[in-house]
């Protein structure tokens, strides 16, 4: 499910600030820029803003945001909600034991990791990011929160460093934006996505 095609005025000011930004990171690809919304402080609040009003009262207990950006957008929403934030964040960055989620995409390899303890089993938990392409890493960090992923084994080829999983319950994955042409929704193996807007700018 998503928002933009509601009526609210919020949507079209957060997608005018989305700044388009050509042949980045390489060639041919058209990169969507959050930085230019949080230079607006009422654009950033609203964007916020429409992810706490869904949320809200939902029993969400783990607000999990994706490195680095899912970082930006998930924090606020979780101090709003009433939850508590957990980061989602590449290969020995963080300090203590881990559980590894490793992936292929199209473009190569990375790898998802998480505190362990970080999340009790039956928590029911929002995935962030602040955007949906292929869905790759929202399928791997859905797998790393819960149950293994069989779309991951079949699309992805999965490779796990730990049979352990933390045992949560992803309620939904929200992301600001969505590339559409690139069809991610598609591989999130029926788990519901709440966006904000969509950009059909992504390649050229």
């Amino acid at each position: 499910m998503s928002t933009y095609r509601d009526e609210d005025p919020r949507l079209h000011d957060i997608k005018t600030k989305i700044r388009v930004v050509p042949n980045f990171p390489k060639p041919g690809i058209m990169f969507q820029d959050i930085t230019t919304l949080l230079l607006d402080p009422k654009a950033f609040k609203d964007t916020i803003d429409l992810f706490v009003e869904r949320y809200k009262g939902k029993n969400i207990s783990v607000v999990a945001g994706i490195e680095a950006r899912g970082f930006i957008f998930g924090s606020p929403i979780a101090l709003a909600i009433g939850a508590k934030f957990v980061p989602l964040r590449k290969p020995k960055k963080l300090p203590g034991k881990v559980i590894s989620q490793e992936y292929i995409l199209e473009y190569g390899r990375d790898c998802l990791e998480i505190h362990v303890g970080a999340v009790e089993p039956g928590e029911r938990a929002l995935v962030v990011d602040d955007l949906i392409a292929t869905g790759g890493t929202l399928c791997a960090a859905m797998d790393l929160l819960g149950k293994l992923n069989p779309f991951l084994i079949s699309y992805y080829i999965t490779i796990c460093h730990c049979s352990e999983r933390v045992g949560a319950e992803v309620v939904e994955c929200g992301c600001v934006i969505e590339l559409p042409e690139l069809k991610g929704r598609e591989r999130l193996n029926g788990k519901a996505l709440y966006v904000l807007v969509e950009c059909f700018e992504c390649c050229q």
